[in-house]
Parts: structure tokens; C-alpha cells; sequence
């Protein structure tokens, strides 16, 4: 199913900047309305310009890791498109080797809160997959740039 919303704000980032790929991602942050919602008020001020997620994940679903240079529209905790980000950076690292400079991108200014909120997170997703969390899980990170708000 299309997010129509999504479709609406792609096509006005279209419209200001020609040759845009056709193709993009739509998502929210988070497993929670509170989680997607937080998160996207910090891309759009400018206090997130990046994600992590569990490298395993992708392994299990078989889907190619995010790459440099693609787009997706970002969707709030109701479902509705409130920025476009643009991939600039990815790499992959263990859990417990997480930097400063990862936590800060990703808002949450410490590496203790980064670890503790990313653990209970991630744990979360490996339940649904009947994973067992490990701190030596890979991690996928990527920095992003707002390039077009809602």
C-alpha cells in the first residue's frame, strides 16, 4: 500500500529539484507512535541526522543494506510525510563499540543513553524474530541530511 502522503511530498521535492530518482523509501523511526514521532521533531530541528539498526535484520529479511545517496520520505507516528532525508554516510560496526560522534548524530547526545535506549530497542526487534540481543550484534549506521521538509 501507497502512503499517500509520502507520494504528495516526493512529487513537490520533484518539482524543485529535476532528475531525482523515482524510486525512494518511505518509513518511521521507532517501533512506537511516541518513538516516530520524537524522532522526526529532532530530524526536522536539525538534532538527528542519522539511524541505526541491527545488520542481522537485513540478513534475515534478505534485503541489501542502505547505500549512500538514497532518499526516503520520513513518515511521523501517524503515518503522514514530514521530511525527505538523503543518505551521505553508512557503515556497520558492533553494538558495544558505538562512538560520541554516533550517539550525538543520532540525538541522543550520550553514549550511555545511546546504549540504553538502543538496547531495549533492539532487544524488542530481536524478540519478534526469535533473536537473542548480544552486544556484539552488528549495527548498521547511517548519516543522513533533511534536504526537503514538509
Amino acid at each position: 500500500m501507497e502512503n499517500e502522503s509520502a507520494k504528495e511530498l516526493w512529487e513537490s521535492f520533484q518539482q524543485q529539484i529535476p532528475n531525482l530518482p523515482e524510486q525512494y523509501d518511505v518509513w518511521s523511526f521507532g517501533d512506537s507512535k511516541e518513538l516516530a514521532d520524537k524522532s522526526a521533531a529532532l530530524v526536522l530541528a536539525g538534532l538527528k541526522t542519522a539511524t541505526c539498526s541491527l545488520k542481522r535484520l537485513y540478513d534475515i529479511e534478505g534485503a541489501d543494506l542502505p547505500r549512500v545517496g538514497i532518499y526516503s520520505v520520513i513518515l511521523d507516528g501517524d503515518g503522514q510525510a514530514v521530511g525527505i532525508i538523503q543518505n551521505l554516510e553508512v557503515f556497520v560496526f558492533a553494538f558495544d563499540e558505538v562512538t560520541e560522534d554516533v550517539a550525538i548524530a543520532e540525538g541522543d547526545r550520550t553514549v550511555d543513553y545511546w546504549t540504553e535506549a538502543h538496547k531495549e530497542f533492539f532487544k524488542r526487534e530481536c524478540q519478534s524474530t526469535g533473536e537473542s540481543f548480544s552486544t556484539k550484534m552488528e549495527v548498521v549506521f547511517e548519516r543522513f541530511e533533511l534536504v526537503y521538509a514538509a
